[in-house]
């Protein structure tokens, strides 16, 4: 028989007519009560069974974490914390669990630190607050690719794999296909790549910003959504070694444009899992209400979850130069108190998070957005000013997490680029490709980037960045 899913099944009327569902057991009470959750909502649905109707063999299979499939006729719930129930008049089997195994799994009814749930990541989606979390990334997904496909960008797949580094970091995956233990060498001694699979150096991505930037010049208006990996060694709670980038990149746009297309782009989103995601948003607000109460008052939230959600996009994002960023640190009072881990002592510092949220919670109480950076604390590939100090950078930052999307106007002139990329030691050969953007029919072009799961982090209220993607890399960390 067709089953229908819980979140509909709690949609519907009480009927006489029966139906089905199938799911996960969360828990068996006093041989009665069934809670059944089949992933597609939080709630359980309470099924209510006459135990004489079945036989004991059965009943002794119905624990918590088997698979089964019920019918029964929907009715109004008799007792508290549920509006309705199923009145079960069948009950099958599909599979086991074992309750002495489920004792040493997560999937025991009992709290569990999100350590642990790392630790059985194959099983953590099955607990409330990773369904909640990872139906949120999904609908969160499905937000990012509505929004530019209804303002007419086109979606391509930039390269996995690529032998430039968009960055210009050196923090990159190596790919070779070459023997580790005896590689071919050239008549300098050094690994000979012409002898690898792609007769050359490469690696995993960091960016697929610069290939966008190719198709940009065709297209118009385009985006990236894909898997980006870094080989930085940070052992953070918010660090990924993979992790997936948003990348639109569009011609024509300045450095003005840049910004409201991301304050639009954000807004949209945000606003999409306001509308589509309560119940999980409220079951997440909950958990960190009561997670709040154990911490000292002067470490619990300002704002709850969803409010944090509205200061976004009920906010016009402030827009402030870094210039005028600087001489608000240097002289506001935890700076002057030697309260900042980094104080800000001079124009030219590369700004913390603690700056960055100072900012945006005790300063501006909205999102900023920080624009034209120090030339020196940026990519080679951001558009020089007139001052020749700073570049058309911009940072958009949000309350308790900093920064959140960086983007810039990029370089689009091919002396001047040639020249950043001499002084930044980047090679013209390996970007030749790059440059010819700049030689045949060049223009102003701009395109930001947005780590997804920076944006999920944010959105669900997690505190770890390992505990909004399904299967954490992180260093010395490749399981599952």
């Amino acid at each position: 028989m067709k089953h229908t899913e819980i979140v509909h099944v709690l949609q519907t009327e009480p009927t006489i007519n029966e139906l089905t569902i199938r799911g996960w057991v969360r828990s068996f009470r006093s041989n009665r009560f069934i809670a059944v959750n089949d992933g597609s909502t939080i709630k359980n649905l309470q099924c209510v069974i006459n135990f004489e109707n079945f036989n004991q063999d059965q009943l002794k299979d119905i624990t918590t974490g088997a698979c089964v499939e019920i019918t029964g006729v929907l009715v109004k719930s008799q007792g508290q914390g549920q509006t309705l129930e199923v009145q079960v008049s069948s009950i099958d089997i599909l599979g086991t669990a074992d309750p002495e195994q489920v004792k040493l799994t997560i999937l025991s009814p009992k709290r569990h630190s999100l350590e642990k749930l790392r630790e059985q990541a194959h099983l953590r989606v099955r607990t409330n607050t990773f369904g909640a979390v990872m139906r949120l990334r999904s609908k969160l997904s499905f937000a990012v690719h509505e929004y530019f496909q209804k303002n007419g960008f086109n979606y391509m797949h930039t390269p996995i794999i690529t032998g430039s580094d968009a960055e210009g970091a050196g923090e990159m995956f190596k790919v070779s296909a070459l023997d580790p233990k005896n590689p071919p060498l050239d008549d300098t001694g050094n690994v000979n790549y012409k002898e690898d699979f792609f007769a050359k150096e490469t690696n995993l991505t960091v960016s697929g910003q610069l290939e966008a930037e190719t198709f940009a010049m065709g297209l118009g208006k385009v985006y990236t959504f894909g898997p980006t990996f870094r080989a930085e060694n940070s052992n953070t709670s918010r660090h990924l070694a993979e992790f997936w980038m948003i990348e639109p990149e569009v011609a024509f746009n300045d450095l003005a444009d840049n910004m409201d297309l991301a304050e639009d782009f954000i807004k949209y989103v945000i606003t999409y899992a306001l509308e589509n995601c309560q119940d999980d948003l409220l079951f997440l607000e909950q958990r960190l209400i009561q997670e709040d109460k154990s911490k000292p008052m002067a470490e619990r939230q300002e704002m709850t979850l969803r409010e944090k959600l509205h200061f976004v996009v009920d906010n016009n994002f402030k827009r402030v130069s870094y210039t005028e960023a600087i001489d608000i640190l240097k002289n506001c009072k935890p700076n002057k108190k030697k309260k900042f881990k980094y104080p800000i002592d001079q124009w030219g510092a590369d700004l913390q998070s603690e700056h960055e949220r100072f900012l945006v919670e005790k300063h501006f109480k909205c999102p900023v957005i920080l624009f034209d950076y120090p030339a020196t604390i940026k990519a080679f590939y951001m558009r020089l000013n007139e001052d020749e100090k700073t570049v058309r950078a911009m940072d958009v930052l949000f309350p308790g997490i900093g920064e959140i999307v960086g983007g810039s106007q990029r370089e689009e002139r091919y002396d001047v680029l040639k020249q950043k990329m001499k002084a930044m030691d980047i090679s013209e050969e390996e970007l030749y490709w790059y440059l010819d953007l700049r030689k045949f029919g060049t223009c102003t072009h701009s395109g930001f980037g947005l780590g997804f799961e920076r944006l999920v982090l944010f959105v669900t209220g997690m505190g770890n960045i390992r505990d909004v993607i399904p299967y954490p890399r992180t260093p010395g960390n490749a399981e599952f």
